[in-house]
């Protein structure tokens, strides 16, 4: 059984990236490399914020959905220990 973790990658002109990893080392040195997300090619230097224990791949795939959902204000506060990821949805 793989462990999956959540993260946050700030893109150089402030905005957040949420992804979900079994590596996130080896995902984040992709990103960097242009590889994986169109959404942050281009938008380097890439800085790895947050990182945290996500489950199997399923309870990754939702709790990455619930932070995708966040407003940016929140996320902010969860890359600044102000606040706990979102609980499950019922």
């Amino acid at each position: 059984m793989s462990h999956w973790q959540l993260y946050l990658v700030r893109c150089a002109d402030g905005s957040l990236y949420t992804g979900i990893a079994t590596d996130v080392d080896r995902r984040f040195n992709e990103h960097q490399t242009g590889k994986g997300a169109k959404y942050l090619r281009g938008r380097g230097p890439l800085t790895l914020v947050y990182r945290t224990p996500a489950g199997d791949r399923a309870q990754a795939l939702r709790l990455e959905y619930r932070v995708k959902r966040l407003p940016r204000c929140e996320k902010e506060r969860l890359v600044n220990g102000e606040r706990r990821l979102p609980p499950p949805a019922e």
